[in-house]
């Protein structure tokens, strides 16, 4: 039994029943080691939330700082970091549910030492909308809130995407980003000559 097969069994359950109605003897069970066998690799719930939030955010950052070192367009980079992350979010749904919706539950101390993994890839997206900024290819007065909306509204297909459901991930990310770079009106103009900017 290795620690990775821990995490993942662990990130499982998480995801499954939520982290504080999981336990230590549940988390057990499922990779078939006594309870006091498990406490050998984590000395308790909250490490094991700490390491599996640390690994995916680690795994989703690497995959993203792939896609911003290629010399693309800032409209293309962008597009394609955002199928990057929503298919880590298709491919890893377990750590993905467990990385957003139970990052509150880590408790203070462990949660200062996860700050900067969170840091780090929230800097990312704002990094790449102000790449387009400077470029002169996006209008946006803050690239940090811009980069927070985005991560917003991909965030959220953790509580909604099923693997067997109607689109698969690429055509919702697909959807995403002309939604985000192109925005609902098939006329820009027209919002401009309704709010007078």
């Amino acid at each position: 039994m290795t620690r990775d097969d821990i995490l993942q069994a662990s990130a499982r359950i998480f995801s499954e029943k939520g982290f504080h109605a999981a336990s230590m003897q549940d988390i057990a069970e499922a990779v078939c080691l006594q309870k006091a066998s498990l406490y050998h690799h984590f000395a308790s719930k909250q490490e094991i939330l700490l390491a599996i939030l640390d690994h995916a955010l680690d795994v989703i950052t690497n995959r993203l700082e792939n896609v911003v070192v290629q010399p693309l367009p800032p409209e293309q980079k962008l597009r394609q970091a955002m199928i990057t992350y929503l298919q880590a979010l298709a491919e890893y749904q377990d750590l993905g549910v467990v990385l957003l919706l139970e990052y509150r539950s880590l408790d203070d101390v462990l949660r200062s030492k996860h700050i900067p993994r969170r840091d780090r890839f929230e800097r990312l997206w704002r990094d790449l909308v102000q790449e387009g900024k400077e470029a002169g290819v996006f209008h946006c007065e803050q690239p940090s809130l811009a980069g927070r909306a985005l991560l917003g509204v991909m965030n959220w297909m953790v509580t909604w995407y099923r693997k067997d459901g109607p689109l698969p991930v690429e055509m919702i990310a697909d959807q995403f980003t002309r939604l985000f770079l192109l925005g609902l009106l098939s006329r820009p103009e027209q919002f401009r000559e309704n709010t007078g900017s």
